[in-house]
């Protein structure tokens, strides 16, 4: 049901949005743009950044959305519109990876179900937080908790793996503060909660697949906050992030799917702490 209700979800979005380009500017004027679009430099970045930042996310269930809005930041973009375009971005990127997810059977359908209303609740509190207070000054916080579960992470790796006994505890309150974070920071949603329920001892895999479609929902919530309350965000860098996100998300699935669980803890804690030591750099840099 929830898998059938994304492809609707996606098939609107894209309508509505090709709806929007011709009856704002006419068939001619549409076709133009498409062309200087093709044409665009930035277009090109977008796509290159899209297809390996989806790679990521679809695999290891984070990061699409850090690893674009940082390409974003270094043009120039501020935090709100550079937020606003990777969430109208992962609109699409987030749908095909999390169906994919759920053909290939890595979805838990009781996780999901309660990472959905307050993972968009969040993600929409986020959003009209950002409207008006910049992002970045949660950036340090975050990066220090994303940090510790990382190096978490990696040192179960060295032990011997132990599946939960019990079902994810705490999973409201870690969806709706993951929403939240993702909205604020451009990003978030599959560190926090992935990176949570996969270091208290959940199967990765699920975790992943599971975290990845949730976040369709919240971020097809959080898209429509920003397009109220910020503006759609320069689309030629849209179109390029959903572009080489599209090509990436089935093949992201599949890794997913093959890949050992001690492997996927190795990536996704590393990936985390690395992310997280940069980040802290960086704010602290100045």
């Amino acid at each position: 049901m929830a898998m059938w209700l994304a492809v609707f979800m996606l098939i609107g979005a894209t309508l509505f949005l090709v709806v929007r380009l011709f009856s704002a500017h006419g068939a001619v004027g549409a076709e133009q743009i498409v062309i200087e679009t093709l044409q665009s430099r930035i277009f090109w970045s977008a796509v290159a950044v899209g297809l390996l930042a989806q790679v990521i996310d679809g695999a290891l269930g984070m990061a699409y959305g850090l690893t674009s809005t940082t390409f974003l930041l270094a043009t120039g973009v501020s935090p709100g519109v550079a937020s606003a375009s990777v969430h109208i971005a992962e609109v699409f990127t987030t749908g095909v990876s999390g169906i994919a997810h759920v053909k290939l059977g890595n979805v838990n359908k009781s996780l999901f179900l309660r990472l959905l209303v307050p993972g968009i609740t969040g993600a929409v509190l986020g959003a009209v937080l950002l409207s008006n207070i910049d992002g970045k000054v949660l950036k340090p916080y975050i990066s220090v908790y994303l940090l510790l579960m990382g190096i978490y992470i990696i040192s179960k790796v060295f032990r011997k793996l132990k599946a939960a006994k019990h079902a994810p505890r705490h999973v409201a309150k870690l969806a709706l503060f993951g929403g939240f974070v993702d909205s604020v920071g451009g990003g978030g949603w599959g560190p926090v909660v992935t990176t949570t329920l996969v270091g208290s001892g959940h199967d990765p895999r699920a975790t992943i697949g599971t975290v990845n479609f949730a976040e369709f929902f919240l971020t097809f919530a959080s898209a429509i906050a920003f397009a109220l309350l910020i503006g759609e965000g320069p689309w030629p860098i849209v179109a390029g992030l959903v572009l080489g996100g599209l090509f990436a998300a089935p093949f992201a699935a599949y890794l997913c799917k093959r890949l050992h669980a001690r492997t996927l803890l190795i990536l996704v804690g590393a990936l985390i702490s690395t992310v997280s030591v940069f980040n802290l750099v960086k704010s602290f840099s100045g």
